[in-house]
């Protein structure tokens, strides 16, 4: 039994080393920039944040959740800005940036000399991505709980819920980076992840919508993100978080298994 196990948990530790190794070189790689990425990608939620949920929401007033509590405006949009923005910066390094790397810079092509494999590579552009997206969600939830808008126990339950979030999303763009021929390509990319970004009870909750709009906004992944992350910050979780668990981890399995799988084809070609 020993020597059936014993290879498979080391080589289990040799891929986490090797995907720690991509891992380390984005971070050696950027490291005299890291704080202007960190600002940058924590800037855009915040702004959105003080204008639409504490500008708008001083004429909006209160609202009530579907669980009968009362909330202000700006505690109901904090948690969906926390989400856009674990989403926003696992995209912005998964799709871009990654695709970058794998088509024009070639530096995969390079990697895969060494006995780092696809899906390590994968994995450690995962990791990296959530370096950055963990940053983000971090910053966000301190300024949350600065502005009373949750509590500091529900923040530190809501960041590992970020970071899964940010797995996701990060797992779903690698993937879809795999299938893009151009720079041009990613415009379809931007118009989608806008539109998620207004259509996923961001602003207003999903049941306002019509009920056949309002089933299409309930599968997609930001809804069950905003939906996830509400429930902890604003203390309304309830069975369903365990469903929009297991909807984010399907998604990142899928997305790792996927996006590996085509940059073997893409490399070894």
């Amino acid at each position: 039994m020993v020597s059936l196990v014993l290879p498979r948990l080391v080589d289990v530790s040799g891929a986490s080393r090797r995907a720690a190794s991509v891992a380390e070189r984005n971070v050696a790689a950027l490291k005299s920039v890291y704080w202007l990425l960190l600002v940058s990608g924590f800037v855009e939620p915040l702004l959105y944040l003080l204008s639409i949920g504490v500008g708008v929401g001083a004429l909006v007033g209160d609202l009530t959740l579907p669980e009968g509590q009362v909330v202000t405006y700006a505690a109901f949009v904090a948690p969906a800005m926390l989400a856009s923005s674990a989403m926003t910066g696992a995209l912005s390094e998964t799709t871009f940036n990654f695709f970058g790397k794998m088509k024009y810079m070639k530096l995969y092509d390079g990697v895969i000399a060494t006995p780092v494999q696809p899906f390590e590579i994968a994995l450690g552009e995962l990791g990296w991505a959530m370096l950055r997206g963990g940053s983000y969600s971090a910053a966000f939830l301190v300024v949350m709980v600065g502005m009373d808008l949750t509590t500091a126990a529900r923040a530190l339950v809501a960041f590992p819920a970020a970071v899964l979030v940010g797995f996701a999303f990060g797992a779903l763009g690698m993937t879809i980076s795999t299938f893009m021929r151009s720079w041009q390509d990613f415009d379809l990319m931007g118009s989608a992840q806008f539109t998620l970004f207004l259509f996923s009870g961001t602003f207003v909750p999903a049941e306002a919508y019509p009920a056949l709009l309002r089933w299409v906004v309930e599968v997609t992944p930001l809804y069950r993100a905003v939906h996830l992350i509400r429930g902890v910050t604003v203390g309304t979780a309830g069975p369903e978080w365990v469903l929009d668990v297991l909807y984010l981890l399907g998604v990142l399995a899928v997305g790792l298994l996927v996006a590996s799988r085509r940059m073997g084809r893409l490399l070894y070609k």
